[in-house]
């Protein structure tokens, strides 16, 4: 399908203090019973937990819908004003909230996916709910990266992230002082609540079955995917780990990364 899917915006998940938690709904509604029977996707935006919105999702939401899926894109507070679990827990709130809304889709159908920040809370909602998880280009081992870089300074970057698209964002390669930056940012500076963060080192079996996305050589070490992969399997999760030539991330692998990742969904589904 090629038409544009409608979409209600800023609606509201949530409220933490004074501040509204808000998301987007994609929809393209088809009929009643093609609507009940349909699966749903909480699809969370990348940014570094530090900057990005769910009104970039526009080109990645329209796939996911033209593939038969509701989509809920919602926004999470964001360091440094909120720092871990601050995300975490919004996303979680954002799938809690949707599974209760009157929006028409099988409640037994719920999955998450996202990338670079994203690709991380989409793994840990799946640990915390056990429902299926499409993560690209996520950072796991939080500690372990900070760890490995501890003889670079931790520098922001000099892209202008708010004026990209999500598909442009971080797409020259390694950058390890502003890796390091953007996770000591997400905890504040606190390395103590880096463990905690580090979704590599508390994998659960009762997390939801999950698909990893790499580039080769890109902004998040591809050691890190393998790591997840690896920590998952032992755990007894079945994982698919996709691994991309090149440096492009996130986002910026869609076109290699779209047909596998919905091929995943659909196996899970229909399991």
């Amino acid at each position: 399908m090629s038409d544009e899917p409608t979409v209600n915006r800023d609606v509201e998940y949530g409220v933490v203090g004074s501040t509204p938690l808000l998301l987007d709904v994609y929809d393209r509604s088809i009929s009643d019973d093609a609507d009940r029977a349909r699966a749903a996707i909480v699809l969370v935006h990348g940014g570094g937990w530090f900057r990005g919105d769910k009104s970039k999702e526009l080109s990645l939401a329209t796939k996911l819908v033209d593939a038969g899926y509701i989509v809920f894109a919602p926004n999470y507070r964001e360091a440094p004003d909120a720092t871990f679990p601050a995300s975490r827990d919004d996303v979680q709130a954002a799938a809690k909230w949707a599974l209760a809304s009157d929006w028409s889709f099988d409640r037994s159908k719920l999955a998450f996916f996202g990338g670079s920040a994203g690709g991380n809370l989409v793994v840990e909602a799946s640990i915390a709910t056990g429902r299926p998880a499409v993560s690209w280009s996520g950072m796991f081992d939080l500690l372990g990266i900070v760890e490995a870089t501890d003889d670079l300074p931790a520098t922001p970057t000099s892209q202008d992230l708010n004026a990209m698209k999500s598909a442009d964002i971080n797409q020259t390669g390694p950058n390890d002082a502003f890796l390091r930056w953007t996770i000591l940012n997400e905890v504040g500076g606190d390395r103590s609540l880096l463990e905690a963060a580090s979704t590599t080192r508390h994998v659960s079996a009762q997390c939801g079955p999950v698909f990893l996305a790499n580039s080769l050589n890109e902004f998040v070490p591809v050691s890190d995917a393998r790591a997840m992969q690896e920590a998952l399997s032992n755990v007894g999760i079945a994982t698919t780990l996709q691994l991309i030539p090149g440096t492009h991330h996130a986002e910026g692998y869609m076109s290699a990364a779209i047909g596998p990742s919905l091929a995943f969904l659909e196996g899970v589904f229909s399991a």
